[in-house]
């Protein structure tokens, strides 16, 4: 499946935001964006102007990569949340933060989004009892993540739990001892701490 390779930094300073995917780095003096605050390429510290479709863009985009989905992903995502009841652009966010590899990440047994998404790969999760290597998988209610009994002994998993600083919204359960997190709640709109107007992204696909 294609998926960007390149420099993470480039895509933070092109929506001209912190997205966090460098995990630590992204909270110290060497992030891109306190160091070069305008967008990536020849013209980037030249003022542009967007009209109201680029801001539109820009904001899907930003969301898109802040959680790693594809364009096709996320097409699909908005048009489920399209369909459910309640406000489309929150049931949007609410789908993506309920993305297995989201989850992982928020319960602080992995230190990036993309680095819970190899981990997924790799098969190092299990859901209710079950592995699993799909990133994308939705959850639920009641759903209990855990890192698999063999994985636990890891260095990774080691420093992740030594270090494990309980930073988890709400709607997580965290369990450090046993490697594991359970969904207790449904995400609320305020747990998203990134600046999102997802109003805009509904203006997008609505047109």
């Amino acid at each position: 499946m294609a998926r960007y390779n390149g420099p993470v930094c480039r895509l933070c300073r092109r929506e001209g935001t912190k997205l966090y995917l460098k995990s630590d780095r992204c909270y110290t003096d060497k992030c891109a964006i306190n160091r070069r605050n305008y967008s990536p390429g020849q013209h980037g510290q030249g003022k542009k102007k967007l009209t109201n479709h680029g801001v539109q863009l820009r904001e899907k985009q930003k969301v898109r990569r802040y959680y790693g989905v594809l364009e096709g992903q996320f097409v699909k995502y908005f048009e489920m949340a399209d369909k459910m009841s309640g406000i489309t652009g929150e049931n949007l966010l609410k789908i993506l933060e309920l993305r297995l590899d989201n989850v992982v990440y928020r319960l602080g047994l992995a230190s990036s989004r993309a680095e819970a998404r190899q981990l997924v790969v790799h098969g190092h999760y299990s859901v209710n009892g079950k592995k699993t290597d799909i990133p994308s998988m939705i959850l639920k209610t009641g759903d209990v993540i855990q890192v698999i009994e063999k994985s636990r002994n890891s260095i990774k998993f080691k420093d992740l739990i030594e270090n494990h600083k309980n930073t988890a919204p709400q709607w997580l359960q965290v369990d450090p001892e046993n490697f594991s997190g359970k969904i207790i709640a449904e995400p609320a709109r305020e747990d998203i701490e990134l600046p999102i107007e997802e109003h805009l992204i509904v203006e997008w696909y609505s047109k």
